[in-house]
């Protein structure tokens, strides 16, 4: 198996250092070295980064390659930017190695989190003070839904929000509704979050899965049995994750392929999000062989999540050639016409850095209520891969519109620069490699509104 290194510069460690532990380390292990990437400078770009995963996406999985780093931490400049530098990696498909342990950093993934968190946060007295805090039931942070904090800090039963916690588990475990039909049931009684806004598959799925429900406390790694007043019978609660993780596919490297209209694609009946799903269909034949089929589409996103709107979805290579189509027809014009000065240009890339940044505590939240216990493992991971793939394709665009900044200096330049985009497009559409052609649409295109009956496309202005 061929191994690429990836160092940063370190006090601790210099990268000659780095690459001499890993040549040691693919030696032992009988690994072919087949590239190093480096960052020097941590000024965040982390262009040797940027470097691997191109290098990564195209050997693919196939590649038989394996990521070697000194350790988590080495993947980025502090707790947040090496986790997601990881699910970043973890989406092409590629193990990433750790030569401090020597194992797959996914099977201990969760226990070097907490470590990596805890360096970069709280004091070491202030984590003391709160684990003891912990340790006597006290909440710490914002409570469950169901719960307030009451006096001494316990938490303390909200009656409505209560009901509704009961109502969840009664309807998954009694009447037999699967995830999303409860969600769609609280939707349509006009149940609301703690926030008012409407149930989805995440919400619910978290309810079920919360060991608060049967009075334990959990924080810090510090589990409190009996710490305040349950909502769920032990035996309930039991049975209900017994049926997820029955449901619950094998634990194998999720492999994401990415969508070439994901992110500027919208729903023009609900205005919610078009989402691009993967699946498999598998058969037999009358003469007793298997077959499978592997389906792509959009789907609207309220439907997917929250069963609302109605079962809007179209497949993915037919909207993909609508698009086409629509660019052909569209005026050169109101195309090209769009954001036209280098002052636009960095309000954009502020919006995208601004929506990385709230992608990231999204990200730092699943894993901490997985270290937590909180949650199932498992599923903070493909959350926080489904964040990361999302996390990615942003930074993308940042690169391309920071060398569309630097380019070009005048309105005409960047208009000039549009109009070659928009005819690349039209006249390269099926031979044009997935990511340029991806980020030439982002440019030029601000959404893409999808109906039963045909496309919309908004230009950028």
């Amino acid at each position: 198996m061929r191994a690429i290194g990836y160092f940063r510069e370190s006090k601790r460690r210099s990268l000659a250092e780095q690459s001499e532990a890993f040549i040691q380390f693919c030696s032992d292990n009988g690994f072919e070295a087949a590239a190093t990437f480096l960052d020097a400078d941590r000024n965040g770009e982390n262009p040797g980064f940027r470097q691997l995963l191109d290098f990564a996406r195209q050997q693919g999985p196939r590649g038989f390659l394996v990521v070697v780093v000194p350790d988590l931490a080495t993947l980025g400049d502090g707790h947040n930017d090496a986790a997601r530098r990881y699910f970043q990696l973890s989406t092409v498909g590629v193990p990433i190695v750790s030569i401090a342990t020597g194992a797959d950093l996914s099977g201990e993934f969760l226990d070097a989190w907490s470590k990596l968190r805890s360096n970069g946060g709280l004091g070491d007295r202030v984590k003391a003070a709160m684990r003891k805090k912990a340790v006597r039931g006290e909440a710490l942070g914002r409570p469950p839904y169901g719960y307030r904090v009451g006096p001494r800090r316990r938490l303390v039963v909200v009656p409505e929000e209560g009901s509704v916690v009961r109502y969840i588990f009664r309807l998954y475990l009694k009447d037999g509704l699967g995830i999303r039909r409860i969600a769609r049931r609280l939707n349509e009684e006009d149940f609301h979050t703690r926030r008012g806004g409407l149930w989805s598959m995440v919400t619910v799925r978290d309810i079920l899965r919360n060991r608060a429900y049967v009075g334990t406390y959990s924080r810090f790694g510090v589990r409190v049995p009996a710490s305040h007043a349950p909502l769920i019978s032990q035996e309930d609660f039991r049975r209900v994750q017994e049926r997820l993780d029955q449901r619950r596919p094998s634990s194998t490297q999720r492999q994401v392929s990415p969508f070439l209209l994901s992110g500027i694609t919208l729903c023009g009946y609900c205005g919610n999000k078009m989402i691009g799903v993967t699946r498999k269909q598998k058969w037999r034949r009358a003469d007793g062989s298997e077959k499978t089929a592997q389906y792509r589409y959009y789907q609207c996103e309220s439907r997917t999540n929250r069963s609302l709107c109605d079962y809007h979805t179209r497949r993915a290579e037919v909207l993909e050639n609508e698009v086409s189509e629509s660019l052909r027809a569209a005026s050169l014009a109101d195309a090209a016409n769009g954001s036209g000065s280098k002052a636009d240009l960095q309000a954009q890339m502020t919006r995208l850095r601004d929506k990385v940044r709230r992608l990231d505590k999204r990200l730092e939240g699943y894993l901490d209520s997985a270290a937590a216990g909180q949650i199932n493992p498992e599923k903070a991971q493909a959350m926080a891969q489904t964040i990361a793939a999302e996390q990615l394709q942003i930074e993308d665009r940042l690169v391309a519109i920071q060398r569309i900044a630097e380019q070009y200096e005048t309105e005409g330049e960047i208009r000039r620069h549009r109009e070659e985009v928009v005819n690349s497009l039209r006249t390269e559409w099926q031979s044009m490699e997935f990511t340029v052609k991806q980020e030439h649409l982002r440019e030029v295109v601000d959404r893409i509104t999808v109906r039963d009956d045909g496309v919309e496309l908004t230009f950028k202005s």
